[in-house]
């Protein structure tokens, strides 16, 4: 596990708090599509990723979501840093993106090392600010951009997080991640395709323009 760890977090952390994550991180691996933070669920750990992508969703009223950001690897989640420092139910949903590897953290360190290390103090305000922007742009998303817009930035901010420009995703899980209908959803693909930004494929979407 220090290997691990000194590979994708080695430049952020000191070597004894290295040492400290190997000794009480919990290691778990997640496949693609499966739930590993849910609405209302009580928080006792936060996650370093080690590989792979999350998305963060907000569910409404009628149980549907709506994307708000994605982490990777080398990230945490601030949501859940917020949740485990107030003892509160969460109010996001978690999904892997990709096949993800993480390390658990005991919320109960989050606050120790808070005060012993510098570089941990650091890296929570970055996510802090990370995550902060991601939301801004979430909600600048929603607030400023027609659908077609939204639709565009979507699928690249996708091909970037998974690292590939070939999308395996149906217009049904595109729709409920950006909280609107199948129908709609491709009828904007075609028009992306026609304007050469995309290519349709059987349940594939290859983007043109990253």
């Amino acid at each position: 596990m220090i290997e691990k760890l000194e590979q994708h977090y080695g430049y952020l952390f000191e070597d004894d708090l290295i040492k400290e994550i190997a000794e009480v991180a919990i290691y778990k691996e997640f496949k693609a599509n499966s739930t590993i933070i849910d609405i209302d669920s009580y928080l006792v750990s936060i996650p370093l990723i080690i590989s792979g992508a999350i998305k963060v969703l907000r569910e409404d009223k009628d149980g549907d979501d709506l994307v708000l950001y994605y982490i990777e690897k080398g990230d945490t989640c601030a949501m859940t840093l917020s949740c485990c420092m107030g003892a509160t139910k969460s109010k996001i949903k978690a999904i892997a993106e990709t096949d993800v590897t993480v390390l658990m953290i005991p919320k109960g360190k989050m606050s120790e090392w808070l005060s012993k290390y510098k570089s941990w103090q650091e890296y929570i305000l970055q996510s802090y600010h990370s995550r902060l922007n991601e939301f801004i742009e979430a909600v600048d998303s929603i607030a400023f951009l027609n659908m077609n817009e939204r639709l565009h930035k979507y699928l690249k901010d996708k091909a970037m997080v998974i690292g590939d420009d070939t999308l395996n995703v149906t217009h049904l899980q595109i729709a409920n991640d950006l909280h609107t209908s199948r129908v709609v959803i491709s009828r904007l693909l075609k028009a992306l395709e026609k304007q050469s930004k995309i290519e349709l494929h059987r349940n594939q979407i290859k983007i043109l323009e990253l």
